[in-house]
């Protein structure tokens, strides 16, 4: 088992930074996270200050895992809790942003940071989960096996990075609600 340390994340400009690097490096990857490869750090950086501006508002939570001992390289993987809905949704949350650097996937960094977003989704009195995972390189394997449902299929619903048009996959989860 690897050593890791999961937090939420601010607005500061290491966060913004590692953030930044974390985001480019998974779209370079092929990673499907709304961007077009070659994804400038200028673009990515504005982008992160403006999600970590939102979760220090309140709206999301942005957790970063962070690898200790000789691994250490920073910020190895970040999913985002959306928790700014419309009104007649505030019994729900959306997950969104699951980023693992390449070089640390298959070690349990995706499934240790999903399980800690639905432990604070439950604790901010959320008891449905849902998501979206692109269908040809997505994370859909990860997501049905910590037990979310598939919901359907929408074709050609985003470019991949790298060009070509890819479906996505919608995913849902009833959590239990711990005050």
């Amino acid at each position: 088992m690897i050593d890791l340390r999961i937090r939420p994340l601010g607005p500061d400009p290491a966060s913004i930074d590692a953030l930044a690097g974390l985001l480019v490096e998974t779209v370079a990857a092929g990673g499907s996270v709304s961007f077009m490869h070659p994804l400038d750090t200028d673009r990515a950086r504005a982008f992160c200050a403006g999600a970590l501006e939102a979760a220090a508002r309140g709206e999301r939570i942005v957790l970063g895992a962070f690898l200790d001992g000789p691994d250490d390289e920073g910020l190895a993987g970040t999913v985002t809790l959306q928790l700014a809905l419309p009104e007649n949704q505030p019994h729900r949350a959306e997950i969104a942003k699951m980023m693992t650097r390449p070089a640390h996937r298959g070690r349990g960094i995706a499934s240790a940071l999903l399980a800690e977003a639905e432990r604070l989704a439950a604790a901010h009195g959320r008891t449905l989960l849902v998501l979206d995972t692109a269908k040809d390189g997505g994370a859909a394997g990860l997501y049905e096996k910590h037990g979310f449902v598939r919901a359907g299929e929408i074709p050609d619903f985003a470019l991949k990075p790298h060009g070509g048009l890819t479906a996505t996959l919608l995913y849902w989860k009833r959590l239990v609600y711990t005050s």
